[in-house]
């Protein structure tokens, strides 16, 4: 069962305005991706379940940041169904994030007071996702869309809360563009999880990163 409901996942997705996400498919790798995150001050962070069996990587994960990871939100993005949720959510998941708009989805969190994020690209789309009780709506692909769209949605919907995943960098540049614009929050997955040279994860440069990010988010609020 989920440690937070959804009030509170959305708040705490306010206040540090990051969302880090990853999959990996090695169980260690993933507490450390985790671990590096979290000791950078995230606090909501996603695991996307984008492998075959990444649902036994989320369980193992999940139980670590109970025991060793206090204050952590740990929840699943690249959820497609509700059977899939409802997996997820039975194995502790805080909240849920989705690639497109699917009302199944909504039903099921809906019904433990789950945060869900659905992927949306048109102002109907995210009219519909509040009208089910979406709290934030997710942006998806981000880089797509531009930071004009958020302000163009904001005009007519300033209560709306927008996310956008991919074309999300560490840069300050890019995130000044992105709060400026009026988001309440950014995803940001690869260009967050950096490796060395030699293909490994720089775990302590995840760490640097995700402290430079929400230092500059404060910038612009």
């Amino acid at each position: 069962m989920a440690q937070f409901t959804r009030i509170e996942v959305a708040q705490v997705m306010r206040q540090t305005g990051l969302v880090p996400l990853f999959y990996n498919k090695d169980v260690e790798i993933s507490k450390r991706l985790l671990k590096a995150c979290y000791d950078g001050g995230a606090r909501v962070v996603e695991f996307t379940s984008r492998g075959d069996f990444a649902h036994e990587v989320f369980e193992q994960l999940i139980k670590y940041s109970i025991a060793e990871l206090p204050g952590m939100i740990l929840g699943v993005g690249s959820v497609t169904d509700a059977a899939a949720a409802s997996l997820y959510l039975q194995l502790g998941a805080n909240f849920i994030v989705t690639p497109v708009l699917r009302e199944d989805i909504a039903v099921v969190c809906n019904r433990r007071k789950v945060l869900w994020s659905p992927g949306c690209g048109t102002l109907t789309e995210i009219a519909r996702a509040e009208e089910l009780g979406c709290e934030i709506v997710k942006l998806f692909p981000g880089d797509i869309y531009g930071s004009q769209f958020v302000k163009g949605i904001k005009g007519p919907q300033p209560w709306t809360s927008i996310m956008p995943t991919g074309g999300v960098s560490p840069d300050i540049e890019n995130l000044k563009m992105w709060f400026e614009a009026g988001v309440t929050c950014v995803g940001m997955g690869s260009k967050l999880m950096v490796k060395n040279p030699n293909g490994n994860f720089n775990y302590e440069e995840i760490e640097n990163l995700t402290k430079g990010v929400l230092e500059s988010i404060k910038l612009f609020r």
